[in-house]
């Protein structure tokens, strides 16, 4: 019994002893992996470069898992690889995201990341998941097990772990969980740091494109900004050689303008179609594409353009302005071997930079030739052209002006407009308020040049804009011959005037006695031309009584000798010195007048020469055998006369001009005539010297109406419609 008793309590010590040993094992196991984790924690999160996170991961993880070989994936959140390292023993390989990508499509870390579970894989030869290599053969060091686990980090998938070795069943579910409690641990640190890479990738992207801006912005002259966009894409993407080329005017072509390095000579002004391969591609789709090194046939063809250029890599990105692509930008050969992730943006970011800037270059040359173009025909103008300020201050002038006042253009600008002629301040308004209100004013004036000498001148002025700035344009006209030619008629005028008065009134005085001698014998054929003598010299004295009557109203004098007189009676004597004219005309003159018109208040004889010159008109325009009409009636305190012909009519371009001083109707109605074109003026001047007015109007059918209003008292009413 006792010996019994004994064997079992040696036998319960001995299994308390050896649960007591399992049990501190157990706790050493657990301080040594809590360890292990803590290692890797500090190791991870004391670095923020990623590219040192993934070399610190995949050394913990193969030193402690025992792998001979390791790989990690850094994904984004859709889940593309951005970023990758591999280990092979202690030798770190970074940036080989191309080198592994179809295994994370294909292969066992791929599978990983569509299931987001951790996998062992004793035997990769056994197993359909792992993308097997001519490496991976029994006889071959390849990788023969294998563990693959997900990074994740707030349970999104940031990355795939990998650990391989030459042997088969080289691990087991411990080295399992043992990758699977590193990969927790790594997760949040390489989230870090790619978010960490990813600020950094922006903040050179930002200040390449930043300085990028300043530089290609700084000229808007087209060549310095193409030169400064080569400049910039060759130090902001890190490449050999840039090409630039803007689409041609029909745009069915792109012409390259710009381009860096030797072989500029050989591609510059080259034109390449746009509507096939990656140009089209890049140009229709609007995107930044990289043509990869690997594909040596696709290359050829696609930048066959570059055969003279050894092109192991290009990138192509679309030059936009305004919604519009209007040119590429073409980087050849990057300096690294390869184009880095940031490279898209920055290429795509200065396609648009040098979009803006090439276009507002274009712009500015468009706007510099329209500048030059302007310029030449300011200077080449046959007028004198000067350009004020709101003030009056002369700001530019053109050579004409120059000549014209004698000023050279600084001393021009130094002074104001009216230091330089008289300004009609009653038509521009004393604060050019008639201008600002869009009125042309136009007026006769002195220039006064700089040689001391003054120029009779007539002044064109208008508001202009100039540049968005309120301007006005001041085109001033040298008068000095028209003047002198007034000047002559007028001399001319007062002498035809004073020297045929009394040879004329001598030859009346004769041809009245005459007819008074024949009258007691008369003969028909003797007493026609003595009517035809006599109306012709009191047609003469007539026109000389109208010269002399112009330029007394010209000169502004009143008229004298007004009364009141019938206006049927005029309108008789008038009729009575045409009736002649309009028998050899076969034209008939017709009278509509009321049986109670009022009397006028005028001057008789200027009044009859007034219808008398109306009435010639008539008759020679009209068409012979058509009548000419005469009329009138009351309109208020006015009594309004008229005399209708039947010609052509007058243009509504030329009713206001036919009044003028020495304008005839036959230049305006394109016929042939006869005399000074002075009987209108004339006749303005006559109504308006009585207060009354005068204009023409067409008839609705054929030939125009000279219609005129007189004054019913003796003094007149202030205004008449």
């Amino acid at each position: 019994m006792q010996n019994n008793a004994g064997r079992q309590l040696q036998k319960n010590a001995n299994g308390l002893y050896f649960g007591l040993r399992m049990n501190k094992m157990h706790q050493d196991q657990t301080r040594a992996l809590l360890e292990l984790l803590y290692s890797v924690s500090r190791e991870v999160a004391t670095a923020l470069d990623l590219q040192t996170v993934l070399q610190r991961v995949l050394y913990a993880a193969i030193e402690n898992v025992g792998g001979e070989r390791g790989s990690i994936v850094v994904l984004d959140d859709s889940g593309k690889p951005v970023e990758s390292a591999i280990v092979y023993g202690r030798t770190f390989h970074e940036h080989t995201t191309q080198q592994i990508r179809e295994t994370v499509q294909r292969g066992l870390a791929g599978w990983v990341v569509s299931n987001r579970k951790a996998v062992l894989v004793p035997d990769t030869s056994q197993d359909e998941r792992w993308l097997r290599r001519r490496d991976d053969a029994q006889e071959k060091s390849g990788a023969k097990s294998a563990i693959c686990v997900p990074l994740l980090a707030r349970e999104d998938l940031v990355g795939v772990l990998t650990v391989v070795h030459s042997r088969p069943h080289a691990f087991g579910s411990e080295h399992l969980d043992l990758m699977q409690a590193i990969a927790d641990q790594a997760g949040i640190a390489i989230l870090n740091a790619r978010l960490y890479a990813e600020s950094q990738r922006q903040a050179r992207v930002m200040t390449a494109l930043a300085e990028g801006a300043v530089a290609i912005n700084a000229s808007l002259r087209l060549d310095e900004v193409f030169q400064r966009v080569l400049e910039q894409a060759l130090r902001a993407l890190q490449v050999e050689r840039v090409a630039l080329a803007l689409k041609e005017g029909s745009g069915e072509k792109i012409i390259f303008c710009a381009v860096s390095g030797e072989w500029h000579h050989s591609l510059l002004n080259r034109s390449l179609p746009i509507h096939e391969g990656i140009i089209s591609q890049v140009l229709n789709n609007r995107t930044t594409q990289i043509l990869p090194s690997g594909n040596k046939k696709r290359r050829q063809q696609e930048i066959a353009h570059l055969e003279s250029i050894a092109a192991r890599q290009a990138l192509l990105a679309p030059i936009q302005a305004q919604g519009q692509v209007i040119g590429l930008l073409e980087a050849i050969n990057p300096i690294s071997g390869t184009f880095g992730a940031e490279a898209l943006l920055v290429a795509s970011g200065m396609g648009s930079l040098a979009g803006t800037a090439i276009q507002n270059a274009l712009l500015f040359d468009r706007l510099q030739k329209a500048h030059q173009q302007y310029r030449q025909l300011f200077d080449d103008s046959i007028d004198s052209i000067l350009i004020t300020d709101c003030e009056g201050r002369i700001l530019e002038g053109n050579q004409q002006a120059s000549i014209l006042t004698t000023y050279s253009l600084a001393d021009l600008q130094k002074l104001s407009i009216d230091q330089i002629h008289e300004v009609n301040w009653n038509s521009v308004g004393l604060e050019f308020e008639a201008l600002r209100a869009g009125m042309t004013c136009t007026y006769e004036s002195v220039l006064h040049k700089q040689d001391a000498t003054t120029m009779p001148v007539e002044a064109y002025v208008r508001q202009v804009d100039l540049d968005g700035v309120e301007a006005f344009q001041w085109i001033l006209r040298d008068i000095t011959a028209r003047k002198m030619l007034d000047s002559l008629r007028n001399d001319l005028t007062a002498m035809i005037y004073h020297d045929l008065r009394t040879p004329l009134a001598n030859i009346i005085s004769s041809l009245e006695l005459l007819d008074a001698v024949l009258s007691e014998n008369p003969k028909e054929e003797t007493q026609t031309l003595l009517t035809v003598a006599s109306n012709s010299a009191s047609r003469i004295q007539r026109l000389l009584s109208s010269l002399l009557d112009v330029s007394r109203l010209e000169a502004g004098q009143i008229i004298l000798g007004q009364k009141a007189v019938e206006p049927l009676s005029l309108i008789q004597e008038a009729v009575s010195e045409v009736r002649l004219a309009a028998q050899s005309r076969q034209q008939e003159i017709e009278l509509d007048l009321p049986a109670n018109l009022p009397a006028v208040w005028v001057d008789a004889d200027m009044l009859r020469r007034v219808l008398i010159n109306l009435l010639e008109n008539a008759i020679k325009f009209s068409p012979v055998g058509e009548n000419i009409k005469v009329g009138g009636c009351r309109d208020g305190e006015w009594v309004r006369l008229w005399v209708e012909d039947n010609g052509p009519g007058i243009p509504v371009a030329e009713q206001e001009r036919i009044f003028d001083k020495y304008m005839r109707l036959g230049l305006t109605t394109g016929q042939k005539t006869q005399g000074m074109g002075i009987g209108l003026a004339f006749c303005r001047l006559a109504v308006q010297g009585h207060g009354g007015q005068i204009w023409v109007e067409n008839k609705t059918d054929q030939g125009a109406r000279f219609v005129f209003t007189l004054p019913t008292q003796a003094k007149p009413p202030e205004s008449n419609s």
